[in-house]
């Protein structure tokens, strides 16, 4: 308890995500891309032995990370300290360990595999946010509901009609990882500055022989797409990229925990709240989004490491420059965890979020007789009244309610103002009929259906294997 402890691993992140970027699933990737590199030189006829290779397999998950550890106190250098401590353990490979390979191969190559693996850990969350929003869409798709411009009362959505533009953010988040996914390149094998120069002797001037090896090294990690060009390390636009889809998502979510804030204060729809959670030390009465919280300040601190990542990609010196490294070891993991923490409890709010509709329909009536206003209008116009005239009727009636409702605190009457005036000619019964929240929705419910089977079910029915999810809470 007398050191700092990452709150994104005590109380956010999964242990699958948490697990993809430990020292133990990095270093034991090393070593899997040494025995790789070893098994491809040998059949490309390097005097490897079967031995050796077996023996490097063996000791594969025996990691001393005591020993690594004092390597590195003495080298000043974290792959060589590997070398050395995997060399400990399997003596007879000890002189064929990263032959011919620079620091980046093992590196940059695991940097590539834990982005890849931690988008598809991301992916799977998403998918089942994605989900989620788009029963609830239907669900409530004909679900009247106040729109707001300014976070003032406008024209009438429907409840689930609003759900489609959260869900619009992710379809578009989801096409970008997707994209990113599809388009990514691994380093593989390119020597110290990006021209393999290692082993031109090792083959004897042989190019053939070393782009066989960049393939084939590549293939074997799940990467069909290579590099064709590098230094030594792999575009650090790729960090860019990947932390600014990242803070995308982020965005998409801080948006979403924004409006659900908002809502939770009118007592419209509200995020979980458990028998035994406590909103307030203070107040007992009080219901706190705090799920909502958390994600807007996760979302925050993602957003704002996509500047950091673009100045380090911007910043690089021609083939190589150190500065990046300590850098991508803060900014590219805790992206990665955050954005994971931001999916689970997004999951969870969606799994228990509850809808007043009750709460929801009195705040229409209360705004509804002044959007009528323009239906009443037109409908005095066809009966044969002065357009101007009654703009100006209906204008003093709605001033006079609106000071009813915002001075005095009472219910809108503008309606029943308008009933008791003799000198509007409109059809009174009439009236009452149309101001149903639902002639007020427009095309809400069917554009909400025709966007979840258009846009969203495909996405759903490509990645149905990905649907399913426990999003507990850690805290």
């Amino acid at each position: 308890m007398n050191s700092y402890k990452n709150p994104l691993e005590e109380r956010y992140s999964s242990e699958e995500m948490l697990f993809n970027f430990s020292h133990n699933n990095k270093f034991r990737t090393w070593r899997q891309l040494w025995i790789a590199l070893a098994e491809i030189e040998k059949d490309l006829g390097l005097e490897i032995s079967d031995e050796q290779i077996a023996e490097l397999k063996a000791h594969a998950e025996n990691i001393d990370f005591d020993k690594a550890a004092e390597y590195e106190k003495k080298f000043r250098h974290d792959v060589m300290a590997h070398v050395h401590t995997y060399g400990d353990v399997a003596p007879s490979a000890k002189g064929i360990i990263h032959l011919g390979a620079t620091s980046a191969f093992v590196g940059d190559n695991t940097d590539l595999i834990q982005i890849r693996d931690g988008l598809l850990i991301l992916k799977k969350k998403l998918v089942n946010v994605m989900k989620n929003l788009a029963d609830f869409s239907i669900q409530y798709k004909d679900l009247p509901t106040l729109g707001f411009t300014h976070f003032q009362p406008a024209q009438l959505t429907t409840v689930g009609k609003r759900a489609t533009l959260w869900l619009q953010s992710l379809v578009l988040d989801i096409e970008e990882l997707d994209f990113f996914l599809e388009t990514l390149r691994f380093r593989g094998v390119k020597g110290t500055t990006g021209t393999a120069a290692s082993f031109l002797e090792l083959f004897n001037g042989d190019y053939s022989k070393v782009k066989h090896l960049d393939k084939e090294l590549s293939k074997r990690f799940g990467f069909e797409k290579v590099f064709g060009v590098s230094g030594q390390t792999y575009d650090r636009k790729i960090d860019a990229k990947v932390v600014a889809l990242l803070g995308n998502i982020a965005q998409s979510a801080h948006k979403f925990t924004n409006d659900l804030r908002l809502l939770q204060n009118l007592k419209e729809i509200e995020e979980p709240f458990e028998k035994n959670q406590i909103g307030s030390s203070a107040m007992a009465y009080k219901r706190n989004p705090m799920r909502s919280e958390r994600i807007g300040a996760l979302a925050k601190y993602v957003m704002s490491l996509t500047t950091s990542s673009a100045m380090v990609a911007s910043t690089q010196w021609f083939e190589r420059t150190l500065d990046d490294s300590a850098n991508k070891r803060l900014t590219i993991p805790q992206a990665f965890l955050a954005v994971d923490a931001i999916l689970l409890i997004w999951n969870n709010i969606m799994n228990g979020i509850v809808v007043y509709p009750n709460r929801i329909n009195k705040h229409i009536e209360e705004e509804l007789p002044f959007m009528a206003t323009e239906y009443i209008i037109m409908e005095e116009v066809k009966a044969g009244g002065d357009r101007q005239e009654i703009h100006e009727v209906i204008r003093v009636h709605s001033m006079e309610a609106s000071k009813k409702v915002k001075e005095e605190g009472k219910e809108n009457d503008l309606i029943e103002r308008i009933l008791n005036d003799d000198s509007l000619k409109l059809d009174k019964s009439k009236l009452k009929e149309v101001l149903d929240p639902k002639n007020f929705i427009g095309f809400a419910p069917i554009q909400t259906e025709e966007f979840i089977k258009n846009e969203v079910q495909p996405i759903l029915d490509q990645n149905k294997d990905l649907i399913g999810l426990e999003a507990d809470l850690k805290v």
